[in-house]
């Protein structure tokens, strides 16, 4: 299989399923933005951090997939008149959200109270965890656009969302775990 095609090379680009989009389209946005997130989350997971946050990055970065896979799809070939699956597309689960919940809970119950915003840093790797926060917001901001315009399985929204929440419990577990610097956003008094 190569990896060039040639077929994208007037601007267009094909879903699962074979209809042709332009590749500014929001469709493909939302799912090449799944696809950096993924990149990150790969950066991520090959700094030196606990085995069990890699293996549950791991498991994300699966799940990232699927939610390209279905953010990729065009809805009106992925199912038949009768409701059934044309495409093989996996789902999101609620076991893939509350995966997540549990986890952040369980960060949660051995960190310090957050009583203010916190600046993102204080290490490199706590660092590349808020980056991909932010652009697990951003994924999840163009699916919830997509999503207006095409809808499709809710709980890939709520995946999104509950993995955004995720990353910034990791991203204070690291700052804990590497004993950083968890600096407090404390606004400025205007004089």
């Amino acid at each position: 299989m190569k990896v060039y095609t040639k077929t994208g090379d007037k601007g267009t680009t094909a879903l699962f399923g074979g209809t042709r989009v332009p590749k500014h389209h929001i469709r493909i946005e939302s799912y090449g933005t799944v696809d950096e997130l993924n990149s990150y989350i790969g950066l991520l997971r090959d700094q030196d951090i606990n085995t069990h946050y890699k293996n549950v990055l791991i498991q994300i970065q699966d799940r990232l997939f699927t939610v390209g896979a279905i953010l990729a799809t065009d809805p009106e070939k992925a199912i038949l008149k009768n409701g059934k699956s044309r495409l093989n597309i996996p789902k999101i689960s609620e076991e893939d959200i509350t995966t997540l919940e549990q986890e952040m809970d369980t960060m949660d119950a051995a960190l310090p109270q957050m009583t203010h915003f916190v600046l993102p840093g204080g290490h490199q790797t706590v660092s590349f965890c808020h980056i991909a926060r932010c652009v697990c917001r951003r994924a999840e901001r163009l699916a919830s656009a997509l999503n207006d315009l095409e809808p499709f399985q809710s709980e890939t929204l709520m995946y999104l969302n509950r993995l955004s929440d995720y990353l910034f419990v990791l991203a204070r577990k690291l700052t804990y775990d590497l004993q950083a610097e968890e600096v407090k956003w404390i606004p400025k008094k205007e004089s």
